[in-house]
Parts: C-alpha cells; sequence; structure tokens
C-alpha cells in the first residue's frame, strides 16, 4: 500500500482580537484578499474571516476568529509557533519598506540558509515572511502590493511541541512529510507542494501554550478530494488517534485529531473552494451564512461588528 502523503497545509486558523484591526492587517498591510466572510458554525455570533490569495487557494488561507476584548493568549507547546509566508525572489526588499512605513517592526533571522523577516500582528501572531522560487505568482493586487511581489501563500510553520520526538515521527509517519534535516534548535521537513510545504519542529520545549487572543488554534492539512479525506481518517485512526466524524465546513470538509505533542491537526478538502457559495468576483464582499444559520441573518448582521477592506 501507498505511504500515505498530504500535500502540504491546506489552512492555518488563529484567534484574534478587534475585527478590523484584523482586517486592516491582513488585507491592508500584507495584501491578502478577504476571500470568505462567514460566521464560526460553533459558535454563531463570531466572524469567521478567510484570507488567502485571489482564488484562495489552499495552501494560502488563514482564517481568524476575532473576539474582541477577549483574553490573551500565550505562544507555547503544543501550538503553530510562527505562521510562515512566501514571497517572490527579489520581494524582500519591498517588503522590509513596507512593514517600516506601516511601523511594523521586525527582525531578521536565518534559519537553513534562508532569511527570514519577523514580525507580530497587532494581536500578537507571529509571522515570518521569506523568498521562494517555488509556487505561482498571486495575481491578487491590493494597496501598493503588486503581483511581483504579493505574498503567494504559506512558505510553511514553525511548530512547538511539548513532545517534539513524537510530533516528528507523526510528521513523517502519519502525514507522510520527507525529514530534510536538522539545524540547532529545529527540524525541517518537507511536503510535495509548491507553497504551505515546509515544516520547522522546534525540538526543544518552552513550556504550553495557552489558548486566546493571539495564538493560532489549528494547522488544517490538505486532502485531494473527499475520497481521499476519508482514506485519511481510516489513516489517521489505523495510527491509534482519536479522529473527530467528518464536518462539513462548506468550503471543504474536515476532521480533527489532536498529534502526540498537543498541537490540534485537521485535515481539510481541497474542494469545493470559495466560490461555490458567492461569485469568483465578488468572494468576500458579503456575509455568507449556512442554511442552517440564514433565518438569523437580521440578527447576526446586527449584532456583528460591521468591517470593511
Amino acid at each position: 500500500m501507498m505511504k500515505k502523503q498530504t500535500t502540504g497545509i491546506h489552512h492555518i486558523s488563529a484567534i484574534v482580537g478587534h475585527p478590523q484591526e484584523n482586517v486592516d492587517f491582513y488585507a491592508g498591510v500584507l495584501g491578502l484578499r478577504l476571500v470568505k466572510k462567514t460566521i464560526n458554525f460553533d459558535d454563531p455570533g463570531t466572524y469567521h474571516f478567510y484570507f488567502g490569495t485571489e482564488g484562495g487557494k489552499p495552501g494560502s488561507i488563514i482564517t481568524f476568529f476575532p473576539w474582541p476584548n477577549a483574553y490573551r493568549g500565550k505562544i507555547g507547546d503544543g501550538q503553530v509557533g510562527i505562521t510562515q509566508y512566501a514571497v517572490p525572489v527579489g520581494a524582500l526588499q519591498f517588503w522590509e519598506e513596507r512593514l517600516t512605513k506601516f511601523d511594523v517592526e521586525y527582525v531578521v533571522t536565518e534559519r537553513f540558509g534562508e532569511t527570514y523577516f519577523q514580525f507580530d500582528d497587532p494581536h500578537g501572531l507571529h509571522l515570518e515572511i521569506v523568498e521562494r522560487e517555488e509556487g505561482e505568482l498571486n495575481p491578487w493586487e491590493f494597496g501598493g502590493v503588486t503581483k511581483d511581489v504579493a505574498i503567494k501563500g504559506f512558505g510553511g510553520a514553525v511548530l512547538y511541541s511539548s513532545r517534539p520526538e513524537e510530533t516528528a515521527a507523526t510528521l513523517v509517519d502519519i502525514m507522510g512529510l520527507e525529514l530534510v534535516g536538522t539545524e540547532g534548535d529545529y527540524t525541517r521537513f518537507q511536503a510535495t507542494a509548491d507553497i504551505g510545504n515546509i515544516i520547522d519542529l522546534k525540538m526543544t520545549t518552552s513550556g504550553l501554550g495557552t489558548m486566546g487572543v493571539g495564538t493560532v488554534h489549528h494547522i488544517a492539512w490538505r486532502a485531494k478530494d473527499v475520497e481521499d479525506h476519508l482514506e485519511w481518517h481510516q489513516h489517521v485512526q489505523s495510527k491509534g488517534m482519536y479522529v473527530t466524524d467528518v464536518k462539513d465546513r462548506n468550503y471543504f470538509n474536515a476532521i480533527y485529531f489532536r498529534e502526540t505533542g498537543r498541537i490540534l491537526f485537521e485535515i481539510a478538502t481541497d474542494p469545493p473552494g470559495f466560490a461555490v457559495d458567492e461569485p469568483y468576483e465578488l468572494m468576500g464582499s458579503g456575509l455568507m451564512l449556512p442554511p442552517q444559520y440564514e433565518d438569523l441573518r437580521n440578527r447576526l448582521e446586527n449584532s456583528l461588528i460591521p468591517i470593511e477592506v
């Protein structure tokens, strides 16, 4: 039997503060497209935003649950520590100038021979920008970010685990990533996609993180389609992990399991994508609700904080 292999990251979901500050940063500063404005299906009084490339392709999507006035979390073991974006080769100078222009403090660091700009979003999430050859250009142009320098999608992520050796085994044996090598505190793994494919696992622990504003809730991996997704469900179960039933998230199907190092993993289908309930050109402009909440539209539209891109 062929080894199961995810092609890479599907999306990363995080908890943030005020929704307008969230939109201003990811659309206004980073130049990403708000591809979907909906609600948290498990907590309909809360927005769920999806930002990504023009088409919102898997490997580019960061999703947010904005909780204004909620308590701050603490980044630590059992979480994605850093979410990393890939930009075209030669674009770092543009991003240096842009971050400076918007008063975003950053530090320059190196890992595995690559240069990273590290900075935080307004709510404390750790982000990085790195130049990569792989990945097609993102045609979405907004606010002075042109396609020759725009974010192409995720470069990958840095994982913080309470049991790094066991998380490493999960990445290889369950998710099918390839071990690339170790440098200092980090071990690198690679998936097959051209974006969202590099995972750096911190091999030292620093204490458990706590969920709250400014932390990543989960990382989602890609499944090709519904059939592949059901295979993933069986595969993860066969490795002794407790995995949830399949949940319909409108834009993909999802299953969840917590790996041994306490990071919440999701596996999500690439289809149907974000144009399933509104035209491609208009994605992100209206509040989209799943059918079970449509009768609450007036109440939700009156209670949710108005935002604009």
